[in-house]
């Protein structure tokens, strides 16, 4: 396999994961609904493992989503995966550059990709597009902003956009986002890397939506149909019980 077809593969591994938001799911072909899953799957697993679950869905939320446009690294990809993941936010976007030659990094998720809600696009209308019809707030970290992360609100439906290394945002994603911002910083450096932007960031919101209440605000339909796929994911060879 050349380097090309392996960046691909390394970037298609990890955003092939989706999370179905109903209450019937495929497995291996079959309709299921996620009652059965649950009733299936639950004697195989640890008494342990089944609260973990229970207390990370608790967490989880579709009201933040992430966007990552035109990054340069895969590296840099799965650093802000796994904050995003960290901080229970599961939709995440991957805008592609054309013609993406992706730089391999030693960095990874650490499977953080499994428990998310992963999306590829080709554009960043197309991107934006689909979030603003989902209802989404679109926010952007972008040096140029003169409002500070603390002037955002995002307890409301969100969704940030990280720009790629060297450029930041492109001048698409600027001329359709509801706001920037910028992460205030104290040193001589300009900008923090975008791993530790995500980070900060991931952070505010999350403090921000605990003031409110919970940060995690899924649905009790949501909240089943979430532990059935969790429960898939977790177990090798789940499909084997169906």
């Amino acid at each position: 396999m050349n380097a090309e077809n392996s960046r691909s593969t390394e970037l298609g591994a990890l955003a092939k994961w989706r999370i179905a938001r109903d209450s019937h799911i495929n497995v291996a072909g079959r309709i299921v609904s996620a009652d059965e899953i649950v009733a299936k799957l639950a004697p195989h697993m640890t008494d342990e493992r089944k609260l973990r679950i229970d207390k990370v869905i608790e967490q989880r939320t579709f009201h933040v989503a992430t966007v990552v446009e035109h990054l340069y690294d895969i590296g840099n990809i799965s650093a802000v995966m796994r904050s995003a993941e960290s901080f229970g936010f599961l939709p995440f976007h991957i805008i592609e550059r054309p013609g993406a030659r992706y730089k391999m990094s030693d960095r990874i998720s650490r499977g953080s990709e499994k428990w998310l809600d992963i999306y590829r696009h080709i554009s960043t209308e197309e991107c934006l597009r689909e979030l603003r019809g989902a209802g989404y707030k679109i926010y952007a970290t972008d040096l140029s902003a003169s409002a500070t992360i603390d002037d955002i609100d995002f307890c409301e439906k969100s969704a940030v956009i990280f720009g790629n290394e060297h450029d930041g945002i492109t001048e698409v994603a600027r001329a359709h986002v509801d706001k920037c911002f910028i992460l205030p910083m104290r040193g001589f450096a300009q900008s923090f890397n975008i791993s530790m932007a995500a980070a900060l960031t991931f952070q505010t919101i999350h403090r921000q939506r605990l003031a409110r209440g919970s940060s995690g605000d899924l649905s009790a339909d949501e909240k089943v149909s979430l532990r059935a796929q969790y429960y898939l994911r977790t177990l090798t060879a789940a499909e084997k019980y169906f």
